[in-house]
């Protein structure tokens, strides 16, 4: 299956939209908790930070130099979250006109609150299923078919200790604030849906069971499979979504990720529809490893390190990989 190198002009615009964003989410989160405003009580001003559409709040204090500087500080986070996101559009748009990898708007907008939550990465979810293919496409400087990145699934994997805060942000409640209609699936509790029918999944490493918050509304059923997707280097890169909105996506290990796929393709209870794309995925993904990854080795060493299931898959497709000879192929 053929796949095309990203252009120079395209390069410069990943680059330009990762620092874009970077600049963005890091003033979102001073700005996320809610706005500051002042309101006098018995002619006496007081900084308050405003939680809802109705002016209520909680009191940080009088006016004095503390609460000033607060103030300055959220009124510059603020402009410079506006500045940075503009800044975003026009490289989206860019983006866009490119046709570089992009994933569904609604998990774009999805991730954007998960991650101004702080629970993008290491520190809650990474980022599984056929949106991360956008990703290891970025990291490899490739486009893929259209085939290959088309989805309207949006699955995470849990990878975070349980801290013990109580209040602690959760999955959930960023999902809500992307679209209030989500729910849980009372059927299957690891899959929330809205009302224009996008699933989002939260699934569990074995590993990790009793690891989500205790308040956390989803409540996956902890499988083995899903430790397959810890080891390793993870990849991280900013996409857009068909919007041209950007997201930061963290993702497994693309060794890891594509075995993890040829083993979902041969799962017995895995649903038949989505088996053949689970192997050309699985097996394009090998590819771009070997030829467009250098920092992820494929090797008798990584082999090793390998549970029994996945063995097979690794070896058929080194098999594929390599002529009668012993010579390697490579993909154009």
């Amino acid at each position: 299956m053929e796949i095309k190198k990203i252009s120079d002009e395209g390069l410069r615009v990943l680059s330009n939209l990762a620092q874009h964003y970077d600049a963005w989410i890091e003033a979102e989160r001073a700005v996320s908790p809610g706005r500051l405003a002042w309101k006098t009580v018995d002619e006496r001003d007081y900084l308050y930070r405003i939680t809802d559409s109705r002016g209520n709040g909680k009191s940080l204090g009088r006016r004095d130099a503390s609460t000033e500087a607060q103030f300055e500080a959220f009124q510059l986070a603020r402009e410079t979250s506006e500045r940075a996101w503009a800044s975003c559009e026009r490289d989206g748009a860019i983006y866009r006109a490119l046709r570089l990898p992009r994933i569904a708007s609604y998990a774009a907008e999805v991730l954007r609150e998960v991650d101004t939550a702080g629970l993008l990465g290491s520190d809650g979810v990474l980022v599984i299923g056929t949106n991360a293919m956008a990703a290891y496409a970025i990291e490899a400087a490739v486009t893929l078919p259209p085939t290959i990145d088309a989805t309207e699934d949006f699955d995470l994997t849990w990878v975070r200790e349980e801290s013990g805060d109580p209040f602690e942000p959760t999955v959930f409640e960023s999902l809500k604030r992307a679209d209030s209609t989500f729910t849980i699936n009372a059927e299957r509790t690891f899959q929330a849906r809205n009302a224009d029918g996008h699933e989002v999944e939260l699934l569990l490493p074995e590993s990790l069971d009793g690891a989500l918050p205790k308040h956390e509304r989803f409540r996956p059923i902890p499988l083995p499979e899903q430790d397959w997707l810890l080891p390793g280097q993870r990849v991280e890169h900013i996409v857009c979504g068909f919007d041209a909105t950007p997201a930061r996506i963290v993702a497994p290990d693309p060794r890891w990720f594509a075995l993890h796929k040829l083993w979902l393709s041969e799962k017995p209870t895995r649903n038949p529809l989505k088996k053949t794309k689970d192997a050309l995925q699985g097996m394009l993904l090998l590819d771009m490893v070997l030829d467009h990854m250098p920092r992820f080795v494929i090797d008798g060493e990584f082999r090793a390190e390998l549970p029994e299931p996945l063995k097979p898959h690794l070896d058929r497709w080194y098999a594929t990989r390599t002529a009668p000879d012993g010579t390697p192929r490579r993909t154009r």
